[in-house]
């Protein structure tokens, strides 16, 4: 029987992949990561507060599958966390999943999976994975399109995907809750997580304040000509685009277009300065394992929740980087986001911003 080990985290998505899996006849073993928090705030943690725990056992036991809990604290707190910070600290924003998916989910959850004897392991992400000519396998958006999660899957390589399963990527959400009320599941109407698990619900400024607070030294609001208009209280409590609360004195609206770490400055702009029709990106993984060597068009997300744009993207440095030309300005484009490349349903690949 084909062994497959689903990343459960006590929310619905990931309970029903369990059970759809076990209706399918595979031999489901469930298992969950021990994140690290900060000390005292282990009952905040989304991804694995003691309720979520409990929930994720519940769901075990409902659908008689084994059931472990991995300790990830340590390597989440070195990987995970410490890229966070140290984006912050180049004057980025950082997104922490995409390293998430790929060093603790992708790598160190599989590699325990694998020990295991597992031939599979499943998560609850909105995609969906398939098998091209030859067996190169491809990565596609979900039938959800309103949950598509394959953008922070973007990190995902040939070895890795030929073990993925994604179970609930051809189903709409509304279907899954459906689902896991069929099979009885105590997570059926659990809310959704959007935070970030080791905020713990609180605003990531608060963490960099406790956490890095080397960060929030005042500095320099400057124009494109080089007009200091007043001061910021510290680069990464603002983003790119952003209005409200920037202290610059202006008489017209005034936006953030930039920060530079360097410097400590922080760059802002009026609206029409706003737009971007270029970027580059780094460290870009391609799906296939094959950087294309010529520049080719695509549809270009350049955050998790931003509408596709087209453009045309030009592989650089044998495809390790790649520059964007957008087809028309597209605003908010942020250092540390990754900017990911789709042609119709396929996703290609994608890379970090700079």
């Amino acid at each position: 029987m084909t062994k497959v080990v689903v990343a459960m985290s006590g929310g619905v998505d990931s309970s029903v992949a369990a059970a759809l899996l076990k209706q399918q006849g595979y031999d489901v073993i469930g298992m969950m990561l021990r994140l690290w928090s900060e000390p005292g705030k282990e009952e905040s943690n989304r991804c694995c507060t003691p309720e979520s725990m409990a929930l994720a056992r519940r769901v075990a036991a409902k659908l008689d599958i084994p059931f472990y809990v991995v300790d990830a604290k340590d390597v989440f707190r070195e990987t995970v966390v410490q890229y966070f910070l140290d984006g912050y600290a180049r004057g980025e924003t950082p997104n922490p999943c995409l390293l998430c998916n790929r060093q603790i989910r992708w790598t160190f959850l599989l590699d325990h999976a694998l020990a295991l004897g597992a031939d599979f392991m499943a998560t609850g992400h909105y995609a969906r994975r398939r098998t091209a000519d030859g067996g190169r396998q491809e990565l596609l958006r979900a039938v959800d399109l309103a949950k598509d999660q394959s953008y922070v899957l973007h990190v995902l390589n040939q070895e890795k995907l030929q073990r993925a399963l994604f179970p609930v990527g051809d189903y709409p959400k509304p279907e899954i809750r459906k689902i896991a009320e069929s099979f009885g599941l105590p997570t059926a109407s659990r809310h959704d997580s959007q935070d970030l698990c080791f905020l713990a619900g609180d605003d990531y400024r608060n963490f960099l304040r406790r956490n890095a607070a080397e960060l929030m030294r005042p500095g320099q609001i400057v124009t494109r000509e080089g007009k200091i208009l007043g001061e910021h209280n510290g680069l990464a409590n603002y983003t790119i685009g952003q209005r409200k609360g920037l202290g610059a004195g202006s008489p017209v609206p005034l936006y953030v277009l930039g920060k530079n770490a360097e410097t400590n400055t922080l760059l802002v702009g009026t609206q029409e300065e706003l737009g971007s029709r270029e970027l580059t990106a780094r460290e870009v993984n391609w799906v296939s394992g094959e950087a294309p060597m010529e520049s080719f068009r695509a549809e270009v997300k350049i955050r998790y929740t931003a509408k596709e744009a087209p453009a045309e993207v030009m592989p650089l440095d044998n495809g390790s980087r790649v520059r964007v030309r957008f087809d028309a300005p597209v605003r908010d484009v942020t250092a540390g986001q990754a900017a990911v490349f789709y042609q119709g349903d396929v996703l290609l690949g994608g890379g970090i911003i700079q």
